[in-house]
């Protein structure tokens, strides 16, 4: 598949998917015999991961190391995959958790407009 293919697939841009290949976060990708990126389902699933994993705000870094390990395809790294994920999920609750405290801090607002207009409407109608 192609890197426009892709990059449709995946809600990514092309430059992002190159720029991922660029810095090592996926190995370079097969080309054809014109030199035109050839994905495959793994080079896919790869990229879908590492879409999902920025998107839960992990860092390149984190991620970079991660794939590092992964890449080493040896059991003896499973440990340490585990802790990235571990500390990033731990980072992700804490996001959520602060977000979860601004949306109810604005619905509490939201509310006390809604009172006020509804205290101005009761006005407006008794004043007719």
């Amino acid at each position: 598949m192609n890197i426009k293919k892709v990059s449709e697939q995946l809600e990514i841009t092309p430059d992002t998917i190159r720029y991922y290949e660029r810095i090592g976060l996926v190995p370079p990708i097969n080309r054809n015999k014109n030199g035109v990126r050839d994905f495959t389902d793994l080079d896919i699933q790869r990229l879908d991961f590492i879409k999902c994993m920025r998107h839960a705000g992990l860092s390149i870094e984190s991620l970079h190391e991660y794939m590092h390990l992964y890449s080493l395809n040896d059991d003896r790294t499973i440990p340490a995959r585990k802790k990235i994920l571990e500390e990033e999920a731990e980072k992700l609750d804490e996001r959520i958790a602060s977000l979860q405290e601004t949306r109810a801090y604005l619905q509490h607002k939201i509310d006390i407009y809604k009172s006020k207009l509804t205290k101005v409407a009761d006005d407006l109608k008794l004043s007719e």
